[in-house]
């Protein structure tokens, strides 16, 4: 049996759901073993038709210091998280996926890591698919010179090659924790993400303030992929690329931004070649969805991206003006941990 741990900081854990019924007693359930025993349960439920309300109301009366917050509708993964931030109490606030399943010592393992003193105020779980078993989902996060990003180690087995502790360049939100001061500091999620890319803007915008990400492999977490909204969704697709450009907008400086067009035409260049091999999540999405809907989705993203940019621009004057670090450092940072374009566009 494991060891349940009875000290140290609070963490407070926050799981978002949205119509996730048949997942939810398998998340729940392997959150309420953690053998990290200081903690208090935010159960965010995003409007929810299937009978999830129910469930997590049953959990709210048996798990300890546990509260729900029902909202009337789908406001989205950034502002349920954080409202569910504004309610938390911990000094490290955990968050989590409904369609996921952890180890019980995943929390333990995290906050061994944690040090705000030295700015790691990050720390990424290893991620494996929950089917097939023994796949790797996510290992920390790799980025793309125009603000695209895709998880480190997506659909490797995983033989041991991420079995080493590193810093990384920001956690995966399905399965992250983040001290409290990050998110105080940070602002939290863009509300105007939505959903997807969100942890990439929030990582990179802690990156620029000196924060630090850290991986810990022995914190591992089972992953049910795009179960909610489904890998190809067309809405998931264009919100993955409208937000990539929001990203860049914000966050990067006036140098790569004017360069981001190219890097852009490249990677479609690539996404092109691979749809020729029938190869990568394109050619994914053209199966399931058709070329007519690749073509819409794209004119999509930039139409909702224009709408966006004025709110855009005037965030990105006070990231701009509030970084720590220099052009130069951000700009050896995404070197440091950048993804060829041939594994962005040919890997599933």
């Amino acid at each position: 049996m494991t060891e349940s741990r009875t000290h140290g900081p609070l963490v407070s854990i926050v799981v978002v759901n949205w119509n996730g019924l048949k997942f939810l007693d398998d998340c729940l359930a392997s959150l309420a073993r953690q053998t990290w025993l200081e903690r208090e349960f935010i159960l965010v439920d995003n409007g929810s038709s299937d009978g999830s309300r129910e469930v997590i109301g049953s959990w709210t009366k048996w798990l300890p210091n546990a509260q729900a917050v029902l909202l009337p509708s789908n406001t989205g993964f950034c502002r349920a998280n954080n409202l569910a931030f504004a309610r938390a109490r911990g000094e490290w606030i955990a968050l989590f996926n409904n369609d996921a399943v952890a180890d019980p010592t995943w929390l333990e393992e995290l906050l061994r890591y944690g040090d705000v003193e030295r700015r790691i105020g990050m720390l990424a779980s290893k991620i494996l698919f929950h089917d097939p078993p023994g796949v790797i989902d996510k290992a920390g996060h790799l980025i793309y010179w125009d603000g695209q990003n895709r998880g480190r180690g997506t659909m490797e087995a995983d033989t041991g090659q991420y079995d080493r502790a590193e810093e990384i360049l920001w956690p995966d939100a399905c399965a992250a924790l983040y001290h409290r001061q990050l998110f105080e500091e940070t602002g939290g999620f863009d509300e105007t993400f939505f959903a997807y890319g969100d942890d990439a803007d929030l990582g990179i915008r802690a990156r620029l303030l000196g924060w630090k990400a850290w991986y810990v492999p022995t914190a591992v977490v089972y992953h049910r992929h795009s179960a909610t909204a489904g890998a190809y969704s067309p809405l998931k697709v264009m919100l993955v690329e409208r937000n990539r450009l929001l990203l860049a907008v914000k966050n990067f400086s006036l140098w790569l931004l004017l360069q981001n067009p190219y890097w852009t035409l490249r990677r479609f260049g690539w996404n092109a070649y691979a749809l020729l091999r029938r190869r990568g999540s394109a050619a994914r999405f053209v199966e399931t969805n058709g070329w007519g809907r690749l073509v819409f989705n794209l004119a999509w993203s930039y139409l909702s991206a224009a709408r966006l940019l004025p709110v855009a621009l005037r965030r990105r004057r006070k990231i701009q003006r509030i970084k720590r670090l220099s052009n130069r450092e951000v700009l050896e940072l995404l070197r440091r941990f950048q993804i060829d374009v041939r594994d962005l566009t040919f890997r599933d």
